[in-house]
């Protein structure tokens, strides 16, 4: 085997590099071979220096780390990554070709099935995707040790510094559609509905489109000029994009369609309306939703104040965050470069049962976080004068499972204790947006007010369609990408229809 021990300095992986590109260009790579390549670990800011500014903490892979972890890929004839990817990215050519220093290609090969590599590449959950079914990570029996498919497709995205040219356009069709919400789902419908050749409008409540990519999303972990790079490529393909537009308030679907001429809607407004606990003190100056706290950080620069914004945000000494996904860290972390001294977060379940990403949570504690596992607060306190003074708390066990398959926590009798925080953030999660339920007679939509859809993202209204969080409920960014390709596709075979029935 080319492999002993993991390269560490520079000259290490270029001399291991040099070994695997001519052992491949001769022999090949036998499978044993790439098996023994170790992973190659992704360079970050020092968690010291990085709790202080908002740059983003992992720095992306050189490019010797790019194709040595590029050759631990065994290029199986079945690809079994792809069916854990949401677009269908045909992971194991583009990997293969960054084996080989073909990076144009890579990209190329990526993007006939994705517009956001860069964005995917950073903040889908791949461990849990397209890296749980990589034959290398069963083989040795450790997912952590997968090809890093994400990683690589980030490295071959931020090589693209000036955008690639944008796809090509089918010729006019002369039918128009609609895009509700300019999140991932949205901008992967709007790109394949311009492809077939409509044309096509997005409309956008917020004053800049992308959606939670925006508003949600640290810049720490998503920087927003990767995203205004991203919606560049739309725009070259003559995708109009119109912000500070609500649809339900501003015009609803039914004028769009029947008053503005619009053949065909897709609803991809995502999943807005925060989730709280309904526990007595949630009304005093302190609390915060995830949403409202991550929304004045990233999209109004709250981080910024006093520099260059005049976001108001609370300047805060001690935060507790109360939830165990990636919203939850995504607020500590903010929190902590916000200037808090302390930030506990306070979680019913165990680390186990987190459905955060592993990596947020690794990067969330070498950041200072403090972890407050089987524990979920009772009440919030105030002074005299309605600020938050404490966060009053049950400690628990885990029971029996629940539907979700995790075991339920169950509170411990007369266990309650106090913690003196001045700042309580609620991250338990997120419902659907209501305002299109509220605007839009016709529509159909679960208990839970989400819009029903079909196989194909068709809802019960003839030329409207729906996906990502409004259909799923708070989902991730390449599931929604997965939803408004389908979306798409039935919308456009939808239109052709149309055309024909036109034509006659």
């Amino acid at each position: 085997m080319v492999l002993r021990i993991p390269p560490v300095t520079q000259e290490e992986r270029t001399q291991l590099l040099h070994e695997l590109s001519q052992k491949q260009n001769n022999s090949g790579l036998k499978p044993k071979e790439r098996l023994a390549i170790p992973p190659q670990d992704m360079p970050q800011q020092d968690p010291a220096v990085r709790r202080s500014n908002v740059s983003e903490v992992a720095q992306g892979y050189t490019e010797e780390q790019a194709r040595i972890e590029a050759m631990r890929c065994l290029q199986c004839r079945n690809a079994p990554c792809v069916q854990g990817c949401p677009v269908q990215i045909n992971i194991r050519d583009f990997v293969g070709a960054i084996a080989k220093g073909e990076y144009g290609k890579a990209l190329a090969i990526i993007k006939e099935s994705s517009l956001l590599p860069a964005v995917c590449g950073r903040v889908c959950p791949q461990e849990v995707q397209c890296q749980e079914k990589c034959t290398v990570g069963l083989s040795l029996k450790d997912v952590s040790k997968a090809v890093s498919i994400g990683r690589l497709e980030r490295f071959v995205a931020d090589l693209d510094k000036n955008g690639a040219a944008a796809p090509a356009v089918a010729p006019t069709t002369g039918k128009k559609v609609a895009i509700i919400g300019s999140g991932p789902g949205g901008i992967v419908a709007a790109a394949d509905a311009r492809r077939a050749g409509h044309d096509v409008t997005v409309f956008e409540a917020f004053h800049k489109p992308g959606g939670v990519m925006v508003y949600g999303i640290p810049e720490f972990r998503l920087p927003k000029a990767i995203v205004r790079k991203e919606l560049e490529t739309l725009k070259k393909m003559g995708v109009q994009i119109i912000t500070n537009f609500i649809v339900g308030r501003t015009r609803t679907v039914e004028q769009l369609m029947k008053e503005d001429g619009f053949d065909a809607v897709y609803i991809g407004v995502g999943a807005g309306l925060p989730s709280f606990m309904n526990i007595e003190g949630e009304s005093l100056i302190g609390v915060y939703s995830a949403n409202e706290y991550l929304t004045r950080a990233n999209l109004m620069k709250a981080y910024d104040f006093g520099k260059g914004a005049d976001t108001p945000i609370a300047v805060s000494k001690r935060v507790a965050v109360v939830g165990g996904g990636n919203v939850a860290m995504d607020s500590a972390r903010t929190a902590l470069r916000l200037g808090a001294e302390k930030v506990y977060l306070i979680y019913r379940r165990t680390e186990a049962e987190m459905p955060a990403r592993v990596e947020e949570v690794h990067h969330a504690k070498e950041e200072g976080v403090e972890f407050h596992l089987l524990q979920n607060p009772k009440r919030i306190l105030g002074d005299a004068g309605s600020n938050v003074t404490a966060i009053e708390c049950l400690r628990y066990e885990l029971g029996e499972p629940d539907a979700s398959g995790r075991r339920r926590p169950v509170a411990i009798p007369g266990s309650e204790f106090q913690m003196e925080v001045d700042t309580v953030i609620i991250a338990i999660g997120n419902l659907s947006n209501p305002l299109i339920r509220q605007t839009t007679p016709g529509l159909e939509f679960n208990k839970y007010g989400n819009l029903v859809v079909d196989e194909q993202c068709r809802t019960s209204m003839p030329g409207v369609f729906a996906g990502g969080d409004i259909v799923l409920g708070a989902a991730t960014v390449i599931l929604a990408m997965g939803q408004g390709r389908i979306a798409a596709a039935a919308m456009n075979e939808y239109l052709a229809q149309k055309q024909v029935a036109g034509n006659r």
